[in-house]
């Protein structure tokens, strides 16, 4: 047996060049042990999205990022209609004091407020929204698809 460490933060060569096999080692431990079922999002599954009206990603999603907002708070937290709303929505989820900024030493994605989009059959089952800032990662909130609830997708998004 050989241990080797290697450091993720930030990446190293090491890190980068055995990521997809750690990452199998990783999936397959999870659905022998925990019996994740192996259609649980992968990594390829997750695109991180800029919450700006400004940004093609991000409007092309929102009305299917709201409809889940929506669909998530009146199952989950027994929310009226007309609490999970469109302008609910933005005002709790999309309007941040963040600025977006590109710092030439920060992530490549920039600092800001983003939403972490999970996608599986052409479709969004859960958003993580996050900001992005120089020394942490702040989890603001994440919903998700009730139908999906078996996927544990709340303990999924802390992990990553």
């Amino acid at each position: 047996l050989k241990v080797r460490v290697v450091r993720s933060s930030p990446p190293s060569s090491q890190f980068k060049a055995t990521f997809q096999e750690s990452y199998q080692v990783y999936k397959r431990y999870q659905m022998v042990i925990h019996k994740d079922p192996p259609d649980k999002p992968t990594i390829n599954q997750v695109r991180l999205v800029p919450v700006s009206f400004e940004d093609p990603q991000f409007k092309s999603s929102f009305n299917q990022s709201a409809t889940l907002f929506a669909r998530y708070q009146m199952a989950i937290h027994k929310d009226t209609p007309s609490d999970c709303g469109e302008n609910e929505f933005t005002r709790f989820l999309c309007d941040s004091p963040l600025e977006a900024q590109n710092a030439p030493s920060g992530p490549e994605c920039g600092y800001g407020s983003f939403h972490q989009q999970y996608w599986l059959d052409g479709k969004i089952i859960a958003v993580g929204v996050i900001d992005i800032l120089p020394y942490c990662v702040s989890s603001v909130y994440l919903y998700y698809d009730p139908d999906y609830s078996f996927l544990s997708l709340g303990v999924y998004s802390a992990l990553r």
